[in-house]
């Protein structure tokens, strides 16, 4: 009988992308003999090559929401001979199912999604009573029909480059001692404010570590700029601000040099979790969550220490604050003060 070649359609989320790292290895760990390929948005390839689990990695050339129906079938069509006996889609939209069935792929697993009737063959049902966590409900995507959740899930584990890090570095010119500790700052949250520990916090947790002999380094994307920026500035730019100078497989690289990152609720979150090797002791991440629920979507490291004050208000999921009054305003984030954060850097 013939191994299993397995497409997954992946998430377009980095954080999301980094969690279903749980169910290649589930793949693999039940079906040793299995290939998968991932299909997914091209700025998420760079943690597929981090994952030894995964074999070929197809990058979507949509836009992001867009339908592009028929693309979408033309690109299924041109996977038709590539031997996949099955097809696992993480996400719910409709047109993440049409690829595919475009491509004639005989078993096709998924929850039903929006009304994804024919284009699912293998529906699964979704309780989101007993499935709480994204990364269970990937995980249950692998497993057969009915078929349990494992006593523990695999964590996700991303190989890492130090060597290419530290090239990196030597090409920005940045000032970088590799016998220093190093303590990584994640302030950035594509969602909203409502998920942002704010700057000044960062500074001043930023500001105790450089005074211990400790060096910082900043990360974000482009939209990340004038915050890591800020924090420099009251920093009086004693930090390494990598906001917006590398990309996402650089980022990856450079914070596995890392003793401690603090994070907000992010994707970078969950890629500082997956540095962290269960033989590295030393290592932690500092998770800061606001208006997100630290149950649903934790990063998956036993080295992790999580942040959350559980108001009453709390989670809400908003991209903003809806309370107005400067008590209230952001106060999820606001009342995790510094001082207790410092006591837990070195």
């Amino acid at each position: 009988m013939s191994a299993d070649k397995i497409l997954v359609l992946g998430p377009a989320w980095v954080g999301d992308m980094v969690m279903a790292q749980s169910l290649f290895k589930t793949l693999k760990a039940n079906r040793p003999n299995c290939t998968i390929d991932v299909a997914a948005p091209a700025w998420t390839l760079p943690l597929l090559e981090r994952m030894p689990e995964v074999s070929g990695k197809i990058a979507l050339p949509f836009k992001h929401g867009e339908l592009a129906f028929w693309q979408r079938l033309a690109f299924g069509k041109s996977l038709k001979n590539q031997g996949y006996t099955q097809s696992i889609i993480l996400t719910n939209s409709l047109k993440s199912a049409l690829l595919p069935w475009a491509a004639r792929i005989k078993k096709r697993t998924s929850f039903l999604g929006e009304m994804r009737y024919g284009l699912i063959n293998d529906v699964r049902p979704l309780d989101k009573t007993k499935l709480k966590k994204t990364v269970e409900r990937f995980v249950t995507l692998g497993l057969a029909k009915g078929e349990a959740l494992p006593p523990s899930i695999p964590n996700p584990a991303l190989n890492a480059d130090k060597v290419a890090a530290l090239a990196v570095l030597n090409k920005l010119s940045v000032p970088f001692d590799a016998n220093t500790k190093t303590l990584g700052l994640c302030p950035g949250a594509e969602y909203g404010e409502a998920k942002r520990w704010p700057a000044e916090y960062y500074a001043e947790v930023a500001n105790f570590a450089l005074n211990n002999g400790w060096q910082v380094v900043l990360f974000g994307s482009d939209k990340d700029v004038p915050v890591s920026s800020q924090i420099n500035q009251i920093t009086q730019n004693r930090c390494i601000d990598l906001g917006g100078k590398t990309k996402l497989g650089e980022a990856i690289d450079v914070m596995s040099l890392c003793e401690t990152v603090i994070s907000n609720d992010s994707g970078l979150m969950h890629v500082a979790a997956a540095l962290i090797k269960e033989n590295e002791k030393h290592k932690k991440l500092i998770a800061i969550f606001g208006s997100s629920d630290p149950y649903h979507t934790p990063p998956m490291s036993n080295q992790t220490v999580i942040e959350y004050l559980g108001l009453e208000c709390s989670p809400c999921f908003k991209r903003e604050c809806p309370l107005k009054a400067p008590d209230a305003h952001l106060a999820c984030l606001r009342n995790i003060l510094p001082v207790n954060i410092k006591l837990k850097v070195l």
